[in-house]
């Protein structure tokens, strides 16, 4: 009796399947990719279906792009590994007809067509649309922050060249000290040593210039910021970390029904407060509903945005930002003043009256501001202001403000949906990319490398809520 399976002998021949199509079951995901690419009509798409008259022929769109969906659906991005994958591996070998683009076409066709693969991520958010796996109209709003390719080193901001320049002054006078030391005493320094002290000197010299041309390009760069191995990149704060990222900010609006990604951007500014108009009104169209309901955290709350939201037909739930000084340390808060409508006036905690004294425009908004003439024999003034009085400042939209407070107080859960649903696609879409988030260079590129891993990580969740052989009948219906 054999206590242990034994393997095929490797001498032994084989008769293999004549077709190769016995290798692939009916419940294997490339039938998805395969019947999903086989529908799109990529002429609208924007890729050239017109083959060259000169020269070698072309591999067609459909063939590349099945690889690439295939690679992201399977945590195979680089093109070199995706041109191994297709002399080894049956899957793909089945999905392009045994077709094996050497990594140079493979990497040329996801640089030349970006716009057109972004397309492509949008037509299956068409299909989920068909499929109504958006009924609920709500979506869950979020940006993380991606590493690019770029260092921290090869990424400059005005303190980081301050602090640099500073070593290296440092330095320099660390060695002009040995040479005058040299000069004082030379039996302690020998021929050799002097020439290495000048080599050393030179170089830091070299480095100066460039550090100070360096300076020169940042101070004309609109952010004051530059990175030299992709020009797009940008240094971002993260919450998440005590170091800034080097990289880029991926916005998201992921569905709180079935947690697909509905939208998606990739932007450069490293702040969400002013992303939340841009990606909402996306994520509405792209939901094709009228109104259309958003959970942000605080990190997006910003008054126009907020605006621009409601009159959009956007209904908002997002926490206000706590940054009162008053309330840091230990005075009243600006909640411990009650607006009354219908006098247009605050009440304070000691009862008295704040009527509105004056109006003002700053930075585009129109602002009022409300103050009593009884703040100085208040008993509750140390609690209050250490200024004359305590002003009340009221912004001409802030009833808009005030709503979404009082409608997030009245869904206190709204907040854990919002976390539950955006935070999961992000960890796993980073868990699928590796250490090295993103593999090119420049923000055009980079857009088209988020699509393929929103795209792919849409297209497993929706097999896994259908199955495969439902979703394949609609696909070919």
């Amino acid at each position: 009796m054999k206590l242990f399976i034994e393997g095929e002998n490797r001498n032994q021949s084989l008769l293999f399947p004549e077709v190769l199509d016995e290798y692939i079951t009916e419940e294997n995901s490339v039938r998805v990719i395969d019947a999903f690419i086989d529908e799109l009509n990529l002429t609208e798409l924007g890729f050239n279906l017109v083959p060259a008259e000169t020269g070698r022929p072309a591999f067609h769109p459909t063939v590349m792009l099945k690889l690439y969906v295939y690679g992201y659906l399977n945590r195979i991005q680089s093109s070199r590994r995706l041109e191994r994958e297709t002399h080894r591996n049956v899957e793909l070998m089945w999905l392009t007809g045994r077709l094996t683009p050497d990594h140079k076409t493979i990497a040329n066709f996801r640089k030349d067509n970006g716009p057109s693969i972004v397309k492509v991520c949008r037509e299956f958010i068409v299909l989920c649309r068909h499929l109504n796996l958006f009924t609920q109209a709500v979506v869950a709003i979020d940006g993380s922050k991606f590493e690019g390719v770029n260092s921290r080193s090869n990424n400059f901001t005005r303190s980081k060249l301050k602090y640099r320049m500073e070593r290296l002054e440092k330095s320099l006078k660390h060695y002009f000290s040995l040479l005058d030391k040299k000069d004082q005493d030379e039996s302690s320094f020998n021929d050799e040593n002097a020439i290495k002290i000048k080599d050393k000197i030179a170089s830091l010299k070299k480095r100066m210039i460039e550090l100070k041309d360096l300076e020169r390009r940042l101070l004309k760069m609109p952010d004051k910021q530059i990175s030299l191995t992709d020009p797009d990149i940008r240094s971002m704060i993260s919450n998440s970390i005590i170091k800034a990222v080097v990289g880029y900010n991926v916005q998201t609006a992921v569905d709180t029904t079935h947690h697909l990604i509905v939208s998606h951007e990739v932007t450069t500014k490293g702040s969400d407060r002013s992303q939340l108009e841009n990606i909402a009104k996306q994520a509405r169209s792209d939901m094709a509903v009228k109104n259309l309901t958003v959970l942000a955290d605080r990190g997006y709350f910003n008054g126009e945005q907020i605006l621009a939201c409601e009159q959009a037909g956007i209904t908002t739930y997002i926490p206000k930002s706590e940054t009162s000084n008053a309330k840091a340390h230990g005075r009243f808060d600006r909640k411990d003043f009650h607006y009354k409508v219908s006098a247009d006036e605050y009440q304070c905690p000691a009862g008295e009256r704040l009527p509105k004294r004056m109006t003002t425009l700053e930075k585009g908004r129109t602002l009022h501001r409300y103050w009593s003439s009884n703040c100085k024999g208040c008993h509750l003034k140390a609690q209050c202001t250490p200024s004359k009085e305590r002003r009340v400042t009221r912004w001409e939209h802030e009833a808009v403000l005030e709503a979404v407070e009082k409608r997030l107080n009245q869904n206190p859960d709204a907040m854990t949906i919002r976390k539950s649903t955006v935070e999961h696609p992000y960890g796993t879409i980073k868990s699928w990319m590796g250490s090295s988030h993103f593999l090119m260079k420049g923000l055009k590129n980079v857009s088209t490398e988020m699509s393929l891993h929103v795209l792919a990580y849409n297209l497993k969740r929706v097999m896994n809520i259908m199955g495969i052989k439902p979703l394949l009948a609609v696909i070919k219906s």
